[in-house]
């Protein structure tokens, strides 16, 4: 049963419990997409590990490009991980109650993520256009080094830069209304219930987006368009096919979650005249990238793909045939 909404005549009470209800328009028979979120949730999980393992246990792929891979798959779990176990628990058990503090460190949990995995497609954006463009130079300057750098450059940068938002968030002062038309505690569902004025997060949300995910997005443009006008001065097609098909996988991927990023902020405007559309996409942006992204990478890169088969067995059950 849903947790009596913490309603008081003085408005110097603080509430101390936000009610998150779920998918909004459908409460009656969201749990019907419960089994695919879960599937998607556990296909995610899977994969990545996968991934790890493969990465981990196969020598050829001790190279830069795979390790930036591992951090993304490690990134991915993180992301559909923060949100997925409590919106299956409020699908399954109608557990909708989440204390102020938790709902904070998911709001801060989601930001970050979602950065980061924007700044490892970033880093893996800048290792290809140095494969690509400068590929006498790509040796001495994308070592393993190079990687832990520019790793740790993006884990401080998006840790440090998305504190202010869930701080901001918490320092609102929450007297009324504590129902949030979400299954997940996004910052802008959870401080437009606050009493006060919230224009400094909408400020700084703004900010955020702009200069985190904003950059990354035009470094990353920018990147393969350096990437095109090089390969389209080789003269040899084999080159030409072969350069484009060391990052087509990961334009794929790239173009998929920038688009969902896009489509994300531009349906939030149409969020008072159809609601359920940008919950629904907001979730579904947190758990398809990555749940795809292995697969994509998977059928994409051949010595991934000849590592899956002998870490599951089936090269030699292959070649026996």
């Amino acid at each position: 049963m849903d947790t009596p909404t913490s309603v008081t005549n003085s408005s110097s009470l603080q509430i101390s419990h936000f009610i998150l209800m779920g998918l909004p328009g459908i409460h009656e028979w969201q749990h019907w997409l419960s089994l695919p979120l879960a599937l998607l949730y556990f296909l995610a999980l899977c994969a990545n590990i996968l991934i790890l393992t493969t990465i981990q246990n196969e020598a050829m792929l001790h190279v830069p490009v795979y390790h930036f891979l591992g951090v993304l798959a490690v990134v991915d779990m993180g992301l559909a991980t923060t949100i997925m176990p409590k919106i299956l628990a409020i699908f399954w058990f109608d557990a909708k109650a989440i204390s102020l503090p938790e709902c904070f460190v998911q709001i801060y949990s989601i930001h970050c993520f979602l950065c980061m995995e924007s700044g490892v497609f970033l880093c893996m954006a800048v290792d290809r256009y140095i494969a690509i463009c400068h590929p006498l130079r790509y040796p001495s300057i994308v070592t393993d080094a190079f990687v832990v750098k520019a790793t740790g450059f993006m884990v401080l940068r998006n840790g440090l830069f998305t504190i202010p938002v869930p701080v901001l968030a918490a320092q609102r002062h929450y007297c009324s209304k504590n129902e949030i038309d979400h299954c997940l505690c996004s910052n802008l569902g959870v401080t437009s219930l606050a009493c006060d004025d919230i224009t400094v997060n909408k400020f700084y949300q703004m900010i955020l987006a702009w200069i985190l995910i904003g950059s990354d997005m035009a470094l990353v443009f920018s990147s393969y368009v350096l990437i095109l006008r090089s390969v389209l001065r080789l003269n040899s097609p084999e080159a030409m096919s072969k350069a484009l098909g060391t990052c087509s996988s990961h334009l794929i991927l790239i173009l998929f979650f920038y688009t969902g990023i896009i489509v994300l902020s531009v349906t939030h405007f149409a969020e008072k005249k159809i609601p359920l559309i940008p919950v629904l996409l907001n979730v579904l942006h947190n758990v398809i990238p990555p749940a795809l992204n292995p697969m994509v990478y998977a059928l994409r890169m051949q010595e991934l793909r000849l590592g899956f088969q002998r870490l599951l067995g089936l090269s030699e059950d292959m070649s026996t045939k």
